[in-house]
């Protein structure tokens, strides 16, 4: 519009009369607030530009609910909004504020309508009210300071507050979320530091030139309460990367073997007695005996409710199709936190069978920590949709659950004084990530948790959680969860601190490694070895090598190795596969013979001992090998080198029966076949076949196919 290119304009021209001057050797003390300040309004009229188009040519429902407001408001005679009197709704908030504190109405009651109303309004209002000012700051002012509104309402206008400046920047945002954390109200401080965290992340390149927003963070961060807050939420954040790929594995591991187990399940299992009465024993007898043979699904339950335990979001694929409800058509509900007294709870009442227990229900849904507030709304309004029998059950598990808690909560709370921030603010993210993620209005909005979520990189990470020991817990957090770039990033910046640790030295060369840069792990692992000289480096050294191709040094840092442990498997074997890369058949026969004694059922070594053999020429010998190989499941490699076998001894028929049959085993295509084929021409004719018959012998190959 022509507004906008004019602001465009004198920005260019207060751009150029800068540069003019400062050509000219004029020195203005003022020159970089000035220059700050171009850089601002640039970044401001962008933002201004994406609004207006948005608002014109999108579609989305965002900017329908912004027009439908501001008309309505400009039904009041007053469009432009100077200050809380001049809101559209500001006579139902009068209205509101008057009313008795000990005032509950009944959620169908004319009062209780208004009052939804007014607090849809009031969120709309903050969340789609671009740039903020008198009015904004006094609306926030009454719910923070009126007993009027209750928790939830403030939880909910603060993430109003939070998604108003992820569409639009301003620190004045920032600093009413900051004002909001150190008012200190359980619930709404969480909402409050997690939008303030998710704001200075995502506008990272923006934060050092507003110097009110990192001078207010470093005030803040003298306090160790909120750094830990900080630490806390920084590293649940992080924590929902694993959010997919724990979906993925209940959706394609373990629900596929639950169901597998289930008629076991239904034989084995006491349903009434299926909780040890014990308290202090970890694990049910029972389960044990049941998961006999199930051992790897047992590993896997243990493994996820660990996670649950650390505050994993294991719930998203379970809940991920119980946001149908109209209930999740309101945009705020999203957001809602979950409370006993909220409507919803109510319809359960009315139902023959729950009605009885809601109360309880209620409460213990409230309670547990495990669960997020958009998931305990997904069950609570699926519970009535439930057979009568599970119904029952359903209220006999949330009994039980209410007790646990009871007892549960007051001891944890005496030794993890986070404990309660912690779980709110584990809930919120997960919250918001269901928002991002599963909404119907998902598309609208950039969705936040789709990078890296490297906050550790940030300017407010710097500011505030630059401390070594922060910086090595969320390393080696990365480290244990296989994020093996994040956590090298994070070690390398500890070493130079740190040259003589071994053990971060071993960890960044462990990085290096997964990552298959071999001559930088190669690096650091000697590094390591330099400090402490011990097998596992040695090893991980000459793993370096023989991935390099060096397999003359690699053989002789396992042959060291092979010194310090003598009796380790594994070496011995890598020792052998050195030997093998250097076709020294019979060196590494010895080693392989060596692992056929300490582990006779292992089928697996007798591979590369029937390979060796062939090799050598020593035809009887290897066939005796594949003979007992064959009593296993032969690979197609194994079928192969079979019929390599069988060509040296002269059974053309046989060889081409076996590469036939490796071909389709579906383990190699025609193409994969012919190259390894060819690479092992060399070992055929130092074996006596003639050179002359392969091509023929290739040919009537693929003739049999046809």
């Amino acid at each position: 519009s022509g507004e906008f290119r004019d602001q465009y304009d004198n920005l260019v021209m207060t751009y150029r009369n800068m540069l003019a001057y400062t050509i000219e050797g004029i020195n203005d003390p003022e020159r970089g607030k000035i220059y700050t300040k171009l850089i601002q309004s640039i970044l401001e009229l962008s933002d201004r530009v994406r609004q207006d188009i948005l608002s014109h040519y999108s579609g989305w429902t965002t900017y329908w609910v912004k027009q439908q407001t501001e008309k309505e408001q400009k039904l009041t005679g007053k469009s432009i909004i100077e200050s809380v009197d001049d809101l559209m709704f500001k006579s139902d908030l009068d209205e509101w504020l008057k009313f008795s504190n000990e005032i509950n109405p009944d959620p169908e009651s004319e009062i209780s309508k208004k009052h939804k109303l007014l607090i849809r309004n009031i969120f709309n209002h903050l969340w789609l009210t671009d740039y903020y000012g008198e009015a904004e700051e006094s609306l926030i002012n009454i719910f923070l300071n009126s007993v009027k509104f209750r928790w939830y309402e403030a939880s909910i206008f603060t993430t109003a507050i939070t998604l108003s400046s992820l569409r639009t920047w301003q620190s004045v945002k920032l600093l009413n979320l900051i004002r909001i954390y150190k008012s200190g109200q359980e619930q709404v401080m969480e909402r409050a530091l997690s939008g303030l965290i998710l704001n200075l992340h995502y506008y990272n390149g923006r934060v050092l030139l507003y110097p009110e927003i990192s001078s207010a963070v470093k005030d803040l961060a003298q306090s160790a309460i909120f750094r830990e807050h900080c630490r806390i939420i920084v590293l649940q954040t992080i924590r929902s990367r694993e959010t997919e790929n724990l979906s993925r594995k209940l959706h394609d591991e373990i629900l596929p073997q639950v169901a597998k187990l289930k008629p076991r399940l239904e034989d084995k299992l006491d349903l009434d007695n299926i909780l040890p009465k014990d308290k202090s024993e970890e694990r049910n007898p029972d389960w044990s005996e049941m998961f006999s043979g199930s051992e790897e699904i047992f590993r896997t339950m243990e493994e996820l409710t660990k996670l649950q335990m650390e505050g994993a979001d294991v719930y998203m694929s379970a809940f991920a199709n119980l946001k149908h409800f109209d209930f999740f058509r309101d945009f705020p509900n999203w957001f809602m936190p979950f409370h006993p007294d909220h409507e919803v709870v109510n319809e359960i009442f009315r139902d023959e069978i729950l009605g009885q227990g809601t109360n309880e229900l209620a409460e213990a849904m409230y309670r547990t920590p495990f669960i997020c507030n958009s998931d305990k709304y997904s069950l609570i309004l699926n519970l009535k949709y439930l057979p009568d029998a599970q119904k029952t059950m359903m209220l006999k598990v949330f009994r039980m659950e209410l007790e646990g808690l009871q007892q549960l909560g007051d001891d944890e709370s005496m030794t993890d004084p986070n404990r309660r921030f912690r779980i709110n603010v584990t809930q919120y993210l997960q919250d918001i990530y269901r928002f991002y993620k599963l909404s119907p209005y998902r598309k609208e909005f950039e969705d936040i948790f789709s990078g890296r979520l490297d906050i550790y990189n940030s300017e407010f990470f710097r500011l505030t959680c630059n401390a070594a020991e922060v910086e090595a817990g969320l390393a080696d957090y990365f480290f244990s969860k296989n994020f093996y770039d994040d956590a090298l990033s994070l070690y390398l910046r500890q070493a130079d601190e740190k040259p003589d640790d071994a053990q971060l030295n071993e960890k960044i060369g462990y990085c290096y490694q997964q990552n298959t840069d071999y001559e930088e792990a190669l690096k650091y692992y000697k590094r390591a070895e330099l400090i402490d000289r011990k097998p596992w480096t040695i090893k991980k050294i000459a793993l370096c090598l023989r991935r390099m191709g060096k397999n003359e040094e690699a053989l002789e840092q396992y042959l060291q190795a092979g010194k310090m442990e003598p009796d380790n498997l594994h070496t011995t074997i890598m020792t052998a596969h050195c030997y093998l890369d250097l076709k020294d058949y019979n060196e590494a026969l010895k080693y392989y013979f060596k692992i056929e004694y300490n582990d006779p059922g292992n089928l697996n070594i007798l591979r590369p001992i029937a390979y060796c053999y062939l090799a050598l020429g020593r035809f009887g010998d290897s066939q005796k090998y594949y003979d007992r190989l064959s009593s296993g499941k032969l690979t197609a490699n194994d079928l192969i080198n079979m019929g390599h076998l069988a060509l040296c001894q002269g059974n053309k028929k046989e060889a081409v029966d076996l590469y036939r049959r490796s071909i389709i085993s579906g383990e190699v295509t025609k193409e994969k076949f012919m190259t390894i084929f060819s690479d092992d021409k060399s070992l055929l004719i130092s074996s006596g076949v003639n050179p002359d018959d392969l091509p023929i012998l290739l040919d009537y190959l693929l003739f049999t196919f046809g």
